[in-house]
């Protein structure tokens, strides 16, 4: 069986936040690469929940976390499609996503 790894390095400051993201992938060959926030979910089956880490540093600007917020939805939306098959859900989930761009004044 071939095993990869995703790492994510975390610096923290005195008050335990984050002040340096860094990511590894070996397969995408990252290595030590910036980022200023991450959202990662597993599923927890005999919990039957997600369990979510979501970190960003102080570095972050509120119009960056809006954008990135903006295409975790639409990205969700493909996912879900990929993993369901269900196109009309999917499709819903885009116009969410649009709606909250709207909503939160994203410039696109």
């Amino acid at each position: 069986m071939r095993k990869t790894q995703i790492t994510i390095e975390v610096s923290l400051d005195e008050n335990h936040i984050p002040e340096k993201i860094l990511w590894n992938a070996e397969d995408g060959g990252i290595e030590k690469q910036e980022t200023k926030a991450t959202m990662v979910s597993v599923w927890d089956d005999k919990a039957m929940e997600a369990l979510r880490i979501d970190l960003w540093t102080k570095e972050m600007p509120v119009d960056h976390m809006k954008r990135f917020f903006h295409q975790i939805l639409v990205s969700l939306g493909d996912t879900y499609k990929r993993a369901t098959g269900e196109e009309d859900i999917a499709e819903w989930i885009r116009q969410v996503s649009e709606e909250f761009a709207e909503k939160s004044a994203i410039k696109m």
